[in-house]
């Protein structure tokens, strides 16, 4: 095993679903799960519907694009968990490093002003687990886990 350092923090779990209103009445129901909101993603390929359960994000993806990767990966796999996020700090850093160890990365988004920082390990490099690494501000409006830390410092 090696020393390296934790890559970053468990953010939310993205879950694909024919229909966020049909998935809301399990997850709220069931789990207890409240709902935050639901909107649009700005491709327009799909919607997401924003869930707290009790302080960690549940993100239910619910296709919009017949065509689109979403649509693609429920009619290929079903519904069910389509990725895990993981708050990363210096993700430019970060990619560069898993590329230079031989790590599949895409859909690569560094540009800060473009909305969000983030980028997808690949499910061929990460044991059949599409991971997404995010620097920026979570779906539950928490702040980097490492804004946080270096403030109690």
């Amino acid at each position: 095993m090696s020393d390296t350092k934790s890559i970053g923090r468990m953010d939310h779990i993205g879950i694909a679903v024919k229909s966020i209103e049909e998935a809301r009445k399990f997850y709220e129901g069931q789990l207890g799960a409240k709902h935050v909101r639901t909107s649009m993603h700005h491709t327009g390929e799909f919607k997401l519907g924003i869930f707290d359960l009790d302080g960690f994000c549940i993100e239910l993806l619910e296709p919009v694009d017949p065509d689109g990767f979403l649509a693609k990966f429920i009619e290929k796999r079903g519904e069910g968990v389509h990725h895990i996020t993981l708050q990363t700090p210096n993700l430019d850093e970060q990619t560069q490093r898993l590329e230079e160890n031989g790590v599949r990365v895409v859909d690569k988004n560094l540009d800060p002003e473009s909305g969000g920082v983030d980028a997808f390990i690949s499910p061929k490099s990460s044991h059949g687990v599409l991971i997404q690494l995010g620097e920026n501000i979570g779906p539950l409006n928490t702040p980097p886990y490492w804004e946080s830390e270096s403030s109690e410092d």
